[in-house]
Protein backbone atom coordinates (compact mmCIF):
# COMPACT_ATOMS: atom_id res chain seq x y z
CA UNK A 1 0.00 0.00 0.00
CA UNK A 2 3.18 2.52 0.62
CA UNK A 3 3.70 2.28 -3.14
CA UNK A 4 0.46 2.71 -4.02
CA UNK A 5 0.61 6.11 -2.24
CA UNK A 6 3.94 6.94 -3.20
CA UNK A 7 2.68 6.55 -7.21
CA UNK A 8 -0.87 8.77 -5.99
CA UNK A 9 1.85 11.38 -4.57
CA UNK A 10 3.66 11.49 -7.58
CA UNK A 11 0.78 12.23 -9.76
CA UNK A 12 -1.24 14.70 -6.83
CA UNK A 13 2.17 16.76 -7.28
CA UNK A 14 2.39 16.63 -11.09
CA UNK A 15 -1.03 17.75 -10.90
CA UNK A 16 0.09 21.37 -9.11
CA UNK A 17 1.73 22.33 -12.13
CA UNK A 18 0.03 20.57 -15.28
CA UNK A 19 -3.68 21.18 -15.03
CA UNK A 20 -6.28 19.18 -17.09
CA UNK A 21 -4.30 16.55 -18.28
CA UNK A 22 -4.79 13.19 -15.47
CA UNK A 23 -5.17 10.55 -18.00
CA UNK A 24 -1.34 11.59 -19.63
CA UNK A 25 0.39 12.00 -16.26
CA UNK A 26 -1.17 8.59 -15.16
CA UNK A 27 0.09 7.15 -18.65
CA UNK A 28 3.23 7.70 -18.39
CA UNK A 29 3.96 5.87 -14.78
CA UNK A 30 2.56 3.27 -16.95
CA UNK A 31 4.83 3.35 -19.40
CA UNK A 32 7.68 3.41 -16.42
CA UNK A 33 6.14 0.73 -14.66
CA UNK A 34 5.61 -1.44 -17.70
CA UNK A 35 8.50 -0.21 -20.02
CA UNK A 36 6.40 0.40 -22.63
CA UNK A 37 6.75 3.76 -24.81
CA UNK A 38 3.62 5.98 -25.31
CA UNK A 39 2.91 8.18 -28.07
CA UNK A 40 0.82 11.49 -27.27
CA UNK A 41 -0.56 13.51 -29.95
CA UNK A 42 -1.94 17.08 -29.83
CA UNK A 43 -2.00 20.51 -30.87
CA UNK A 44 1.40 22.76 -29.82
CA UNK A 45 1.22 24.45 -26.27
CA UNK A 46 -1.32 21.61 -24.62
CA UNK A 47 1.61 20.88 -22.34
CA UNK A 48 3.09 17.28 -23.31
CA UNK A 49 6.40 18.52 -23.44
CA UNK A 50 5.93 19.92 -19.73
CA UNK A 51 4.61 16.67 -18.35
CA UNK A 52 7.20 14.51 -19.34
CA UNK A 53 9.70 16.50 -18.00
CA UNK A 54 7.62 17.08 -14.33
CA UNK A 55 7.62 13.41 -14.33
CA UNK A 56 11.31 12.53 -14.87
CA UNK A 57 12.32 14.77 -12.53
CA UNK A 58 9.78 13.55 -9.84
CA UNK A 59 10.98 9.86 -10.57
CA UNK A 60 14.37 11.07 -10.24
CA UNK A 61 15.20 9.38 -13.68
CA UNK A 62 17.91 10.48 -16.36
CA UNK A 63 15.79 12.61 -18.70
CA UNK A 64 17.12 13.78 -22.26
CA UNK A 65 14.72 15.65 -24.83
CA UNK A 66 14.99 15.07 -28.45
CA UNK A 67 13.56 17.92 -31.24
CA UNK A 68 12.73 15.92 -34.46
CA UNK A 69 13.20 18.29 -37.06
CA UNK A 70 13.37 17.34 -40.94
CA UNK A 71 17.59 17.38 -41.15
CA UNK A 72 17.97 15.36 -38.00
CA UNK A 73 20.46 12.50 -38.84
CA UNK A 74 20.23 8.98 -37.48
CA UNK A 75 23.59 9.57 -35.37
CA UNK A 76 22.31 13.13 -34.40
CA UNK A 77 20.17 10.57 -31.85
CA UNK A 78 22.44 7.48 -31.60
CA UNK A 79 25.78 8.39 -31.67
CA UNK A 80 28.58 7.96 -34.17
CA UNK A 81 32.29 6.77 -34.30
CA UNK A 82 35.05 9.79 -33.61
CA UNK A 83 38.24 9.40 -34.93
CA UNK A 84 40.74 10.24 -32.14
CA UNK A 85 44.20 11.66 -34.35
CA UNK A 86 46.42 11.76 -31.07
CA UNK A 87 45.43 8.15 -30.14
CA UNK A 88 44.92 7.24 -33.79
CA UNK A 89 41.98 5.21 -32.94
CA UNK A 90 38.15 5.31 -33.33
CA UNK A 91 35.98 6.33 -30.06
CA UNK A 92 32.37 5.74 -30.05
CA UNK A 93 30.76 9.30 -29.29
CA UNK A 94 27.11 8.40 -27.68
CA UNK A 95 23.87 9.93 -28.49
CA UNK A 96 21.28 11.57 -26.40
CA UNK A 97 19.13 7.95 -26.57
CA UNK A 98 21.74 6.77 -23.92
CA UNK A 99 19.30 7.75 -20.79
CA UNK A 100 16.25 6.36 -19.14
CA UNK A 101 13.81 8.87 -20.30
CA UNK A 102 13.42 9.75 -24.01
CA UNK A 103 11.18 13.06 -24.75
CA UNK A 104 11.17 12.29 -28.87
CA UNK A 105 9.92 15.99 -29.07
CA UNK A 106 7.35 16.48 -32.43
CA UNK A 107 8.61 13.00 -33.56
CA UNK A 108 6.68 13.40 -36.96
CA UNK A 109 8.61 15.77 -38.18
CA UNK A 110 11.71 13.76 -38.55
CA UNK A 111 12.17 11.64 -41.70
CA UNK A 112 11.70 7.76 -41.88
CA UNK A 113 15.36 7.11 -41.35
CA UNK A 114 15.56 9.20 -38.40
CA UNK A 115 12.37 7.80 -36.78
CA UNK A 116 13.34 3.82 -38.06
CA UNK A 117 16.61 4.27 -35.83
CA UNK A 118 14.82 5.26 -32.44
CA UNK A 119 12.70 2.23 -33.78
CA UNK A 120 15.80 -0.18 -33.03
CA UNK A 121 16.25 1.27 -29.59
CA UNK A 122 12.47 0.96 -28.71
CA UNK A 123 11.70 -2.62 -29.75
CA UNK A 124 15.82 -3.95 -28.86
CA UNK A 125 16.82 -2.04 -25.48
CA UNK A 126 19.70 -1.16 -27.81
CA UNK A 127 21.69 0.37 -30.02
CA UNK A 128 24.46 -0.46 -33.30
CA UNK A 129 27.02 2.34 -33.64
CA UNK A 130 29.51 1.34 -36.03
CA UNK A 131 29.85 -2.72 -35.62
CA UNK A 132 29.44 -2.59 -31.61
CA UNK A 133 25.72 -2.94 -29.76
CA UNK A 134 25.40 -1.16 -27.00
CA UNK A 135 22.97 -1.87 -24.38
CA UNK A 136 20.88 1.08 -22.73
CA UNK A 137 19.81 1.66 -19.52
CA UNK A 138 16.55 0.16 -17.57
CA UNK A 139 14.27 1.45 -17.76
CA UNK A 140 14.19 3.11 -20.93
CA UNK A 141 10.83 4.01 -22.33
CA UNK A 142 10.27 6.49 -25.55
CA UNK A 143 7.66 9.41 -25.05
CA UNK A 144 7.37 10.52 -27.92
CA UNK A 145 5.02 13.68 -29.11
CA UNK A 146 3.61 13.95 -32.53
CA UNK A 147 1.37 17.18 -33.87
CA UNK A 148 -1.64 15.66 -35.38
CA UNK A 149 -1.00 14.61 -39.39
CA UNK A 150 -2.43 17.90 -40.56
CA UNK A 151 0.14 19.98 -39.36
CA UNK A 152 2.56 21.38 -42.11
CA UNK A 153 5.72 19.68 -42.49
CA UNK A 154 5.01 16.04 -40.71
CA UNK A 155 5.85 12.82 -41.92
CA UNK A 156 2.82 10.26 -41.10
CA UNK A 157 4.46 7.45 -39.02
CA UNK A 158 4.01 4.00 -41.03
CA UNK A 159 1.60 1.67 -39.16
CA UNK A 160 4.09 -1.02 -38.42
CA UNK A 161 5.92 1.57 -36.17
CA UNK A 162 2.91 3.15 -34.68
CA UNK A 163 2.14 -0.87 -33.36
CA UNK A 164 5.38 -0.71 -30.90
CA UNK A 165 4.00 2.03 -28.80
CA UNK A 166 2.42 0.75 -25.83
CA UNK A 167 -0.63 3.08 -26.13
CA UNK A 168 -1.06 6.62 -28.00
CA UNK A 169 -2.70 9.23 -25.62
CA UNK A 170 -4.74 12.28 -27.19
CA UNK A 171 -4.14 15.73 -25.54
CA UNK A 172 -6.68 18.04 -25.36
CA UNK A 173 -7.50 21.20 -24.60
CA UNK A 174 -7.78 22.03 -20.80
CA UNK A 175 -11.02 22.87 -19.49
CA UNK A 176 -12.41 26.05 -18.45
CA UNK A 177 -11.01 25.80 -14.63
CA UNK A 178 -7.80 24.68 -15.42
CA UNK A 179 -7.03 27.00 -18.12
CA UNK A 180 -7.56 29.55 -15.44
CA UNK A 181 -5.24 27.84 -12.69
CA UNK A 182 -2.78 28.07 -15.59
CA UNK A 183 -2.94 31.83 -15.23
CA UNK A 184 -1.57 31.50 -11.78
CA UNK A 185 1.34 29.20 -12.01
CA UNK A 186 4.47 30.58 -10.40
CA UNK A 187 8.11 29.81 -11.23
CA UNK A 188 8.97 29.01 -7.82
CA UNK A 189 5.94 25.53 -8.32
CA UNK A 190 8.47 24.66 -11.27
CA UNK A 191 10.78 23.33 -9.20
CA UNK A 192 9.71 19.69 -8.25
CA UNK A 193 11.40 17.33 -5.84
CA UNK A 194 11.92 13.54 -6.46
CA UNK A 195 9.48 11.52 -4.56
CA UNK A 196 10.21 8.39 -6.16
CA UNK A 197 13.46 6.64 -7.67
CA UNK A 198 14.93 3.50 -9.70
CA UNK A 199 14.44 1.08 -7.22
CA UNK A 200 10.43 2.06 -6.45
CA UNK A 201 9.65 1.65 -10.10
CA UNK A 202 11.23 -1.70 -10.09
CA UNK A 203 9.70 -2.55 -7.13
CA UNK A 204 6.45 -1.35 -8.37
CA UNK A 205 6.51 -3.28 -11.31
CA UNK A 206 6.81 -6.45 -8.96
CA UNK A 207 4.00 -5.83 -7.65
CA UNK A 208 2.05 -4.88 -10.57
CA UNK A 209 3.08 -8.22 -12.15
CA UNK A 210 1.75 -9.97 -9.12
CA UNK A 211 -1.94 -8.74 -9.54
CA UNK A 212 -4.28 -11.46 -10.37
CA UNK A 213 -5.86 -12.17 -13.85
CA UNK A 214 -8.41 -14.88 -14.07
CA UNK A 215 -8.69 -17.32 -16.97
CA UNK A 216 -12.44 -16.10 -17.99
CA UNK A 217 -10.32 -12.31 -17.86
CA UNK A 218 -7.35 -13.16 -20.32
CA UNK A 219 -10.34 -14.97 -22.84
CA UNK A 220 -12.08 -11.35 -22.95
CA UNK A 221 -9.07 -9.63 -24.05
CA UNK A 222 -7.98 -12.09 -26.92
CA UNK A 223 -12.19 -12.25 -27.44
CA UNK A 224 -11.69 -8.02 -27.67
CA UNK A 225 -8.52 -8.05 -30.09
CA UNK A 226 -9.74 -10.53 -32.57
CA UNK A 227 -12.97 -8.58 -32.81
CA UNK A 228 -11.54 -5.95 -34.96
CA UNK A 229 -10.03 -8.45 -37.16
CA UNK A 230 -11.85 -8.67 -40.49
CA UNK A 231 -12.79 -12.10 -41.31
CA UNK A 232 -12.66 -13.48 -37.80
CA UNK A 233 -15.30 -15.14 -36.22
CA UNK A 234 -15.89 -12.25 -33.24
CA UNK A 235 -15.58 -9.59 -36.06
CA UNK A 236 -19.14 -7.32 -35.88
CA UNK A 237 -20.65 -8.24 -38.91
CA UNK A 238 -22.46 -4.96 -38.95
CA UNK A 239 -18.87 -2.93 -39.24
CA UNK A 240 -17.90 -4.98 -42.43
CA UNK A 241 -15.86 -2.57 -44.65
CA UNK A 242 -14.96 0.05 -41.91
CA UNK A 243 -11.64 -2.00 -41.17
CA UNK A 244 -8.84 -2.68 -43.35
CA UNK A 245 -6.48 -4.35 -40.52
CA UNK A 246 -7.03 -5.15 -37.23
CA UNK A 247 -5.19 -4.78 -33.99
CA UNK A 248 -1.95 -7.51 -33.36
CA UNK A 249 -0.88 -9.50 -30.53
CA UNK A 250 0.93 -6.44 -29.20
CA UNK A 251 -2.57 -5.15 -28.27
CA UNK A 252 -3.61 -8.41 -26.48
CA UNK A 253 0.17 -8.38 -24.30
CA UNK A 254 -0.84 -3.95 -23.70
CA UNK A 255 -4.27 -4.64 -22.31
CA UNK A 256 -2.94 -7.65 -20.09
CA UNK A 257 -0.20 -5.89 -18.35
CA UNK A 258 -1.65 -1.88 -18.44
CA UNK A 259 -5.31 -3.68 -17.11
CA UNK A 260 -3.15 -5.02 -13.89
CA UNK A 261 -1.39 -1.41 -13.03
CA UNK A 262 -5.03 0.02 -13.39
CA UNK A 263 -6.21 -2.75 -10.74
CA UNK A 264 -2.79 -1.80 -8.68
CA UNK A 265 -4.17 1.69 -8.71
CA UNK A 266 -6.86 1.26 -7.90
CA UNK A 267 -6.22 -0.51 -4.81
CA UNK A 268 -7.44 -4.30 -6.22
CA UNK A 269 -5.52 -7.22 -6.29
CA UNK A 270 -7.26 -8.87 -9.29
CA UNK A 271 -8.42 -7.22 -12.76
CA UNK A 272 -11.93 -6.72 -13.82
CA UNK A 273 -13.39 -6.17 -17.04
CA UNK A 274 -13.64 -2.03 -16.50
CA UNK A 275 -10.08 -1.71 -16.19
CA UNK A 276 -9.52 -3.64 -19.50
CA UNK A 277 -12.54 -1.59 -21.34
CA UNK A 278 -10.85 1.69 -19.68
CA UNK A 279 -7.63 1.74 -21.80
CA UNK A 280 -9.33 0.03 -25.11
CA UNK A 281 -9.26 3.36 -27.22
CA UNK A 282 -5.94 4.27 -25.74
CA UNK A 283 -4.03 0.79 -26.49
CA UNK A 284 -6.29 -0.47 -30.16
CA UNK A 285 -7.64 2.97 -31.52
CA UNK A 286 -4.04 3.24 -32.99
CA UNK A 287 -3.58 -0.20 -34.04
CA UNK A 288 -6.32 -0.95 -36.51
CA UNK A 289 -6.33 0.32 -39.68
CA UNK A 290 -9.64 2.39 -41.04
CA UNK A 291 -11.07 1.54 -44.62
CA UNK A 292 -10.70 4.44 -47.17
CA UNK A 293 -14.64 4.99 -46.81
CA UNK A 294 -14.83 5.08 -43.09
CA UNK A 295 -11.76 7.68 -42.81
CA UNK A 296 -14.69 9.69 -45.62
CA UNK A 297 -16.84 9.12 -42.91
CA UNK A 298 -14.74 10.70 -40.49
CA UNK A 299 -15.41 7.27 -38.24
CA UNK A 300 -13.34 7.36 -35.20
CA UNK A 301 -10.99 4.46 -34.38
CA UNK A 302 -11.00 5.13 -30.89
CA UNK A 303 -14.62 4.89 -30.89
CA UNK A 304 -15.04 2.29 -32.75
CA UNK A 305 -12.63 -0.44 -30.77
CA UNK A 306 -14.20 0.48 -27.66
CA UNK A 307 -17.54 -0.32 -29.29
CA UNK A 308 -16.71 -3.03 -30.45
CA UNK A 309 -14.60 -4.41 -27.44
CA UNK A 310 -18.01 -3.46 -25.56
CA UNK A 311 -19.79 -6.19 -27.43
CA UNK A 312 -17.77 -8.52 -26.74
CA UNK A 313 -17.85 -8.88 -23.19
Amino acid sequence: MILQEKVHNVIKQAKTIIFGQDELLESIIAALVCEGHLLIEGLPGLGKTLSVSVMSKICDLQFQRIQFTPDLLPSDLVGTMMYNQQKQEFTTKFGPIFTQLVLADEINRSPAKVQSALLEAMAEKQVTIGDKTHKLPSPFVVLATQNPIEQEGTYNLPEAQLDRFMMKIAVDYPDFEAEKSILGLKSQQMEMKSLINQHDLFALKEKVEMIYVDEKIKDMIIRMVHATRPGNKYFPKKYEGALIAGASPRASIWLYKIAKFKAFMDGKDFVSPDHVLSIVPSVMGHRVIASYEAQIDKINTRNLVTTIAANVI
